[in-house]
């Protein structure tokens, strides 16, 4: 049974870090590239950022650059997203996504809120 866990996410004041974990099973996890995605209320889902299998490609989208960096340990089967100087923008519910098409996996999200 597949599975994505995301945990992590809370309440931060803008400025503040976080860090989003997601572990995944019941696949063969170093095979697959992983991303975080993000959904705001009444918005469309949005790619915040993506990792090949061996850890070392990456990319982000433009608002995040310098502040999230997206890193994971195959050994453990684990992603994570370390987010720094958070805004109350990247406000959102944070999903951890491993592809290797044709296959597709998602995880049931982890609430990132920033607000003073």
């Amino acid at each position: 049974q597949v599975q994505l866990v995301e945990s992590g996410g809370g309440f931060v004041q803008p400025g503040g870090s976080l860090r989003l974990s997601c572990a995944a099973s019941g696949f063969t996890f170093r095979m697959f590239a992983m991303a975080w995605y993000r959904q705001a209320p009444g918005k469309a889902r949005e790619h915040v950022a993506a990792i090949g299998i061996r850890g070392i490609d990456t990319n982000y989208r433009d608002s995040v650059k310098g502040r999230f960096t997206i890193f994971r340990d195959n050994a453990k089967g684990e992603v994570y997203l370390q987010m720094n100087d958070l805004k109350p923008e990247d406000t959102a519910t944070y999903f951890c996504n491993a592809a290797r098409l044709p296959d597709v996996y998602w995880g049931q999200g982890t609430q990132v809120t920033v607000s003073s």
